[in-house]
């Protein structure tokens, strides 16, 4: 029973909207409704300003973290239900009840929780993220190959149990997936290139 409950626990912190609330407290406005129509980080910023994005960024990731540290608390850190619950935080914000099952990409939500259990390739993936993001100015490139390096990261730094492995696998797909719309953009030269203070074409 115990370990159900660390999922639906994670599911429900992944649905915690911080971008949508955010942008809707202090403008009034749905930030679906603008850009992307994502609630994350990136798309905050864009309708929110500096302050709202770092502030989902932080939050995203945090809850993320939050629902891991909670999984392993309260079924003594097994590996296989801490990482089904770093799945089942990242399902929640990309699927939240909270609005209607239709939520964000689950990149940062992604970070927080596997910076818990693989904090070491996390961070090595971390890096190819900042390094892509500089060289092109694409956030969405920057999580993709962030993304699909992470397990390969996790299995030669870590060598963790193989719930860890597979996690980490079907996480990082699931992220890349997440990002087709993008994809797509990226490849017809369409998508938008990150500035601090905003996006632009």
């Amino acid at each position: 029973m115990t370990p159900l409950i660390a999922l639906i626990a994670a599911y429900l912190l992944g649905g915690i909207p911080f971008g949508y609330l955010l942008v809707r407290l202090k403008t009034g406005r749905d930030v679906r409704q603008s850009g992307s129509g994502n609630i994350g980080a990136t798309n905050v910023l864009r309708a929110g300003g500096r302050v709202l994005g770092v502030l989902t960024l932080i939050l995203d990731m945090a809850k993320g973290f939050a629902a891991t540290w909670l999984a392993s608390w309260l079924t003594g850190a097994n590996p296989l239900w801490v990482s089904a619950a770093a799945l089942a935080v990242a399902l929640g914000h990309a699927f939240p009840a909270f609005l209607g099952f239709h939520g964000g990409k689950a990149a940062a939500t992604s970070v927080g929780a596997f910076a818990y259990l693989a904090p070491v390739p996390m961070l090595a993936t971390t890096v190819v993220f900042v390094i892509a993001v500089a060289a092109t100015r694409y956030i969405s490139l920057g999580s993709i190959l962030g993304a699909a390096s992470f397990p390969l990261a996790v299995f030669l730094i870590q060598h963790p149990p193989a719930p860890v492995v597979i996690a980490s696998v079907l996480g990082a797909a699931f992220v890349v997936w997440r990002h087709k719309a993008n994809i797509a953009r990226l490849r017809a030269g369409a998508e938008s290139v990150f500035r601090f203070g905003g996006a632009k074409r």
